[in-house]
């Protein structure tokens, strides 16, 4: 008999397709209940595409007294980033991103309203971080929401920086511009939505935050097969003297992101329990930095 293949089981556990596939739906499921539990009970416009949908809806409905479906206006806007991305960024990535798309377009039509809050800054709140969770479900499974998540993606894999304050900006001026249309209380409301959303969504993935690592060990070579091993970076080997004890240590300079620091230090801990280890944010790196592929 020939045997099976057992090439998915050397995959880390978020490349396997079935897991992608359920943080995906997952995904979308949330950022669809969000929009009918949060931000239309608080009347709050979320930023990115998503946003810019609702606010046609609201549009449409308010001057020419129709209501539109939500999915078929989301499509048509995030075609052209779904064809950027597909060219710059990666295939497999942006067919996963475009099954988010379609799937939260499918939940927010037919997921009905949700009433939980009549406060308008706990809706903000609240629908702030769930929001952030979503994206960050999609992102870890190596896809996007869409619309200006594709942006942020490409900004940051081109410059190597963290986008998403670019990205929030650009959403806040959309917002206000939206408050000439509605009032500037919902536009304001909406602003502490995105920020609450862009804040939570920094802590939770730091892919594209740089950090250095400095590590005081008398181990070395093991020292830098872990960060090797890990992060694929390479190291700088530095000697010093402790100043105590007098005795010769070795000091290994790397720089890598966020999310491979807590994987470093982790296996650091365990392997060698008596290395000195400090991590600093790097808030700009100039020079060659591995980046691991999308697809």
């Amino acid at each position: 008999m020939q045997k099976l293949s057992t090439s998915w089981m050397k995959q880390p556990p978020l490349k396997i397709p079935l897991i992608r596939m359920f943080l995906v739906c997952a995904g979308a499921f949330l950022m669809a209940l969000n929009i009918k539990m949060f931000t239309k009970t608080g009347n709050i416009l979320p930023g990115g595409f998503t946003g810019l949908s609702l606010l046609i809806q609201e549009l449409v409905l308010k001057f020419f007294h129709k209501q539109i479906p939500f999915s078929p206006i989301s499509y048509a806007l995030n075609l052209v980033p779904v064809v950027l991305s597909f060219i710059f960024i990666g295939k497999r990535y942006t067919i996963y991103s475009c099954i988010m798309i379609v799937l939260s377009g499918i939940f927010t039509d037919f997921i009905p309203v949700i009433h939980v809050t009549d406060n308008i800054l706990m809706a903000a709140i609240f629908g702030g971080l769930l929001n952030a969770f979503a994206i960050f479900l999609c992102l870890i499974s190596g896809a996007t929401s869409g619309g200006t998540d594709f942006i942020a993606i490409f900004i940051s894999e081109k410059t190597g920086r963290d986008s998403w304050n670019y990205i929030l900006f650009f959403n806040m001026v959309v917002l206000l511009s939206a408050g000439l249309v509605f009032t500037f209380e919902q536009a304001l409301y909406s602003i502490i939505f995105q920020f609450t959303s862009t804040i939570a969504l920094q802590t939770l993935y730091g892919r594209y935050q740089r950090v250095t690592i400095f590590i005081v060990t008398e181990n070395p070579e093991l020292c830098y097969k872990i960060i090797k091993d890990e992060t694929n970076h390479d190291a700088t080997q530095l000697q010093g003297i402790g100043c105590f004890k007098k005795t010769c240590k070795t000091v290994l300079y790397s720089v890598i992101s966020k999310d491979e620091s807590n994987k470093v230090i982790a296996k650091l801990k365990r392997e060698d329990p008596t290395s000195f280890i400090n991590v600093i944010k790097s808030e700009n790196i100039v020079g060659k930095f591995y980046s691991p592929p999308k697809d």
